[in-house]
């Protein structure tokens, strides 16, 4: 994927007006152990509802979206 798809992507994502079961924000990094369980839980979510993909987003506010 290219740098202008990724740029996409992310305004994309962050037009949802909230975290959904597949799309997450986090501001700061955390443990390794936290982000396996966070994954494990997108991804499952991701295909409970049909969607292709779930998401980790590292870098944007939760409830603003403000990178």
């Amino acid at each position: 994927m290219e740098l202008p798809e990724y740029t996409k992507l992310l305004a994309k994502l962050v037009s949802y007006p909230q975290e959904t079961e597949w799309i997450e924000f986090k501001h700061n990094f955390h443990s390794e152990e936290e982000i396996g369980q966070r994954l494990s839980a997108l991804s499952n979510s991701a295909a409970l509802l049909n969607e292709p993909f779930g998401y980790l987003v590292f870098g944007i506010e939760d409830g603003t979206h403000t990178p």
